[in-house]
């Protein structure tokens, strides 16, 4: 990691240098809110089974699926995007 002040940063930044990256630690960073816990759903193999064609269809895995599909509907409980709720708190 290159050390930078920020006003230099923010000129570099802001002239379009392509890699930015090299100016941070990315071992120590962190997404807030977006932690990943692990759970267990015990699902029918029918619905698992129509899960990995859907999947298959659009070509990501069952997981991604599953996530996209479970934030559209907590966005339409809530009336906005599970993640953007969560990036807000960020």
């Amino acid at each position: 990691m290159k050390q930078i002040k920020a006003a230099d940063f923010d000129r570099v930044f802001d002239e379009g240098e392509v890699d930015v990256l090299e100016y941070f630690d990315l071992t120590t960073a962190s997404r807030p809110g977006l932690e990943i816990k692990r759970v267990n759903v015990d699902l029918p193999k029918w619905m698992v089974d129509s899960l990995d064609r859907e999947a298959a269809r659009i070509g990501v895995a069952r997981q991604a699926i599953i996530k996209v599909w479970l934030d559209e509907r907590l966005a339409r409980q809530s009336g906005k995007s599970a993640v953007a709720q969560v990036a807000k708190l960020s």
